[in-house]
This record gives C-alpha cells, sequence and structure tokens, in this order.
C-alpha cells in the first residue's frame, strides 16, 4: 500500500513539473519574441484595422492606394475609404475617426485648414503644419515625401529657349508675347493671376485661355497657348518633356505630401510611422509625375499602378 502511494505521489510531481515547464515556456516565448511587420497572424498588426483615406483626384487615389498596401505588406487589415471628396471632408474624416490617416499636402495644411500666413521654406512650413495640428487636432504628421505638388507654370523646351525663360519672373517678362491657358479659376483666385501679379508685376500675357482642368495640356500640345498652369507633379509634365518654371519669387508655398495620422491610432500602432515613413523618401516629383500619367494619359487603375511601383521599389512582395 505504501509504495502505491509513493508511485502516486512520483506521478503527480511528474505531472506538475512537466506543466510548471510548459507554462515557462510559453511565457518565455511570448515576452521575448518580437514580431516583423510581415509575420502575419503572429503580429499584433494582423489584429488592427486600419481606415485609409483619400482626396478624389488621380494623384490622391495612387497615394492612398500606396499606404494601404504598404501597410497591408506589414500586417495589417486595411479599409480603404477612398475618394472622399476635398480638403474639409477629408480633414472632418479624420477629426471624427472616420479614417485613420490619409495623404495631405503641407501648403494647404497651412493654408486651407490651418489658416496661416503663407510661408515659401519647406521645412517651416512642416513644421508650421505639425505644431498646428497637434496642438489644434491632436493628429500627427509623419515624414513628408521629397515630391512638392506646388501650382507652377510648364511650357514646352522648344518655346522656353526660345524665349530665354527659366523662371517666373522671365515669364512675366515676356508675358506680352505669350498666350496662358488655365482654367477660369486661376485666372480669378487670389493665388492665382492675381497673385502673381501682385508678386511678380503683371505679365500682360497676349491671351488668356480659360478651359476645363483636363484640356489645359491638350490647348498646349495643339498650339493653341504657349504657357500651361500647371501642378508640378502632373504626369502631363514629364509625358510631354515640358519646363516647369522656377518660382524665385516664392509665390507659391511648398506642397509636400505626407501621412496625416489620428495620434490615439499611432499610440496604439507606431508601425504605422516606421512602414509609411519608409515610404514617404521613394516618393519624387519625377516618380509621382510618371505614375500619375499611367493613370490620366494610360487609364491604368490606381493601384495597379500603386503597386506596380510598391514592388518595384521592393516595399512589397509581388503576388
Amino acid at each position: 500500500m505504501k509504495s502505491i502511494r509513493n508511485l502516486l505521489t512520483l506521478l503527480l510531481l511528474a505531472v506538475l513539473s512537466a506543466v510548471t515547464v510548459y507554462a515557462c515556456s510559453g511565457s518565455s516565448s511570448s515576452s521575448d519574441a518580437t514580431p516583423s511587420a510581415t509575420s502575419g497572424a503572429a503580429s499584433p498588426a494582423a489584429t488592427t484595422t486600419v481606415k485609409v483615406g483619400s482626396k478624389d483626384f488621380t494623384e490622391a487615389f495612387i497615394l492612398g492606394e500606396m499606404y494601404a498596401m504598404a501597410l497591408e505588406n506589414g500586417g495589417f487589415k486595411v479599409e480603404r475609404k477612398l475618394n472622399l471628396g476635398g480638403t474639409p471632408v477629408a480633414q472632418a474624416g479624420l477629426e471624427s475617426g472616420q479614417i485613420d490617416l490619409y495623404p495631405e499636402y503641407t501648403g494647404t495644411g497651412l493654408l486651407t485648414v490651418l489658416k496661416l500666413p503663407k510661408m515659401s521654406d519647406r521645412q517651416e512650413v512642416y513644421d508650421a503644419v505639425a505644431k498646428g495640428y497637434k496642438e489644434k487636432f491632436n493628429l500627427a504628421w509623419l515624414e513628408p515625401a521629397p515630391m512638392n505638388n506646388t501650382q507652377a507654370f510648364a511650357l514646352k523646351q522648344e518655346t522656353a529657349e526660345k524665349y530665354g525663360i527659366k523662371t517666373i519672373s522671365d515669364l512675366v517678362a515676356k508675358g506680352s508675347e505669350l498666350a496662358l491657358v488655365s482654367t477660369a479659376e486661376f485666372q480669378a483666385r487670389e493665388d492665382g493671376l492675381p497673385g502673381l501679379k501682385a508678386v511678380y508685376g503683371d505679365p500682360k500675357f497676349k491671351k488668356l485661355i480659360p478651359v476645363d482642368a483636363g484640356l489645359r495640356y491638350q490647348a498646349l500640345q495643339n498650339g493653341d497657348a504657349d504657357v500651361v498652369e500647371a501642378f508640378s507633379t502632373d504626369g502631363e509634365i514629364s509625358a510631354f518633356n515640358l519646363v516647369v518654371l522656377e518660382d524665385d519669387k516664392g509665390l507659391y508655398p511648398p506642397y509636400q505630401v505626407a501621412p496625416v495620422v489620428r495620434q490615439e491610432t499611432l499610440d496604439a500602432s507606431p508601425q504605422i510611422g516606421d512602414i509609411l515613413n519608409s515610404l514617404s523618401p521613394k516618393i519624387t516629383d519625377a516618380t509621382m509625375q510618371r505614375l500619375n500619367y499611367e493613370v490620366s494619359g494610360k487609364s491604368r487603375e490606381p493601384a495597379e499602378v500603386a503597386k506596380e511601383f510598391l514592388v518595384q521599389e521592393g516595399l512589397v512582395k509581388q503576388s
């Protein structure tokens, strides 16, 4: 009987020992492991859904898809809320939590959202919007891309060479010999033609041609105009080998793009910042011009173009 009791005691000790070893082993693997951004179900990101928004134009669609795909590649679930509309709608969605992040431009944040005075230095503008958004909305600006989608004037190489035009000052000096094509809004807007006159003087263009935004480059290519009101990452600039004039007197603020994120989202998932900050340096003016034209000029889907770029840059894997 005593031997039976001793045997039972030994068995019980063996079971307890095994349970203890298993528990310690499980605790160790849980606390020591550091899941990578691409570890799938093992990553905390896999349980987090990030709502990515964008405004309603070609470049915004491409950028929104880039952000979404990069985050998915990092293990996050993503809900796309692209094509939200203009700045007021996107900003309201971010403040209310309907979206967690979207691509915004520093110049837009400065002038349209915060309504601060115009600045021309890139770092000063970024610092101002980062500070203002944090204090007013508790929103965080991540690292900006090198690209600067500011307003600009563009013309054909041969026209620039013929008249010796490299800067907006040069353009104003030769304005009486040139026809400008632009949107009707540009001709009346404070930061359009009136702003040009205030900073550089009256160019006295030979002709002003108001058209819908989508017809501006057609008028230039057809020879109806010599100069086009542009945005510096328009796809047509690289596709048609146009010259963008230097804003030598700082008429326009910089419009660098960056992810703007709800601070609480970033606090809960700091990997979001790491992932998107690794993407931003890849987005230059030339890159964005090319990607924009793939969509606007070749009628490709923004998601297809974004994925192709991310794969080429080694930021996501080909699936």
